[in-house]
């Protein structure tokens, strides 16, 4: 007897049987969930996409029904011209043949013929695309693979601290990045940053900070120094249109002093032993935007039983089916419930209350979780 939950199998042998394993493998993963996606936000992002260069300014004096045609006509021009010139072509050639299969006087086999000319055209134009969508897939995949590798994978422990990264790119690859680096002197450096923007450009100037920032942290600067090198550099080589939020903190594990640099991030939260939160804001605006842009010191201390939690504006922008934020209220609530946790439960905890919070809304931007704990001490074994 087949499981609960299976679906049931014809009695049919042969033809019946292979029409039936070719219909579990078509629509194998498919659920109602998905499917709806595929209306509710797939088709709506894609409209948007190529609507984009529609110019509403000009339309909105017109009747309401020159406003569709026009409407029409502009998406319709805006979604062929992404194609290239020969594909452009085999469209136009699939549409006229099926209009004339629709269209033509003639009896049912030359009527067929049309139709099925135009059926193969948009068949080999969605095979053709397809092909490339996955080439593209590929190479990406490739590149999270290596951008992952960039970021510390498991626990950091060191220096009395405990700290845990997590990030999930709203696309394949993403803008936003963390690091907890060792300094010459025994500090600890610890960094979270988002690089405006999402996808391949954004990945490619979070490489670049990265490793320049890395390269920086061997000279055993302090955090100010460090913004301002990093801004130099940024406002210099990188685009206009591109700036990076950064917060770098530098921990001091025989004192527990934080020295910190805030560029424009979300402000990381420090949960105290006794329950109380305070947020890091000193420094100054985005790295990139003005090259003599200055950079003020912030401090704090850490002591033990203290919680730091850096993160991404996608966490606090991340939204549910209703658009409502998990805001930095929700943030907070997790914390209060996790503090206590080592550092990778409390990040791991905020990732799943993000999931949970957003259903299966996707993503509009990058979430990336940092969370440092200074644990308290084990007690000793006599």
């Amino acid at each position: 007897m087949a499981q609960q939950g299976d679906r049931s199998r014809p009695n049919e042998s042969g033809a019946g049987r292979a029409a039936w394993k070719f219909f579990e493998t078509y629509t194998r993963d498919l659920n109602s969930r998905n499917f709806a996606q595929l209306f509710t936000l797939e088709t709506p992002e894609a409209y948007r996409f190529f609507a984009r260069t529609i110019d509403e300014e000009s339309l909105a004096p017109l009747p309401w029904y020159l406003r569709i045609v026009q409407r029409c006509r502009q998406f319709f021009v805006a979604f062929t011209s992404r194609l290239s010139p020969a594909r452009r072509a085999l469209y136009g050639i699939g549409l006229l043949m099926g209009l004339m299969g629709l269209l033509s006087p003639n009896e049912f086999p030359g009527r067929m013929a049309w139709v099925l000319g135009g059926f193969v055209a948009m068949n080999l134009l969605v095979l053709l695309e397809v092909a490339d969508r996955l080439t593209l897939k590929r190479d990406l995949e490739v590149a999270r693979e290596i951008q992952m590798t960039m970021l510390p994978r498991e626990v950091v422990t060191g220096g009395g601290l405990e700290a845990y990264g997590y990030t999930r790119p709203a696309n394949t690859v993403g803008g936003d990045f963390y690091d907890v680096l060792q300094m010459p002197d025994g500090r600890l450096l610890l960094a979270l940053g988002d690089v405006a923007g999402k996808g391949s450009p954004a990945a490619l100037l979070m490489a670049l900070v990265l490793a320049i920032l890395r390269t920086l942290v061997d000279e055993g600067l302090a955090p100010d120094a460090i913004a301002h090198r990093l801004n130099l550099q940024i406002s210099r080589y990188a685009p206009r249109s591109r700036f990076v939020t950064l917060c770098l903190a530098m921990f001091d594990p025989v004192t527990g002093h934080l020295q910190y640099v805030n560029a424009g991030q979300t402000p990381p939260l420090m949960r105290r032993a006794d329950g109380s939160f305070e947020r890091l804001t000193e420094g100054g605006i985005a790295l990139g935007m003005f090259e003599l842009a200055a950079y003020a010191t912030g401090r704090a201390t850490m002591g033990i039983g203290d919680v730091l939690v850096f993160y991404s504006d996608g966490i606090t922008e991340a939204e549910d089916a209703r658009n409502v934020p998990f805001d930095e209220s929700g943030l907070q609530t997790v914390i209060n419930a996790h503090w206590w946790e080592d550092a990778a439960g409390l990040g791991r905890a905020i990732v799943t209350a993000i999931e949970a919070h957003t259903e299966n809304t996707r993503l509009a931007d990058d979430l990336t979780v940092l969370a440092v704990r200074r644990p308290l001490p084990l007690p000793s074994i006599p």
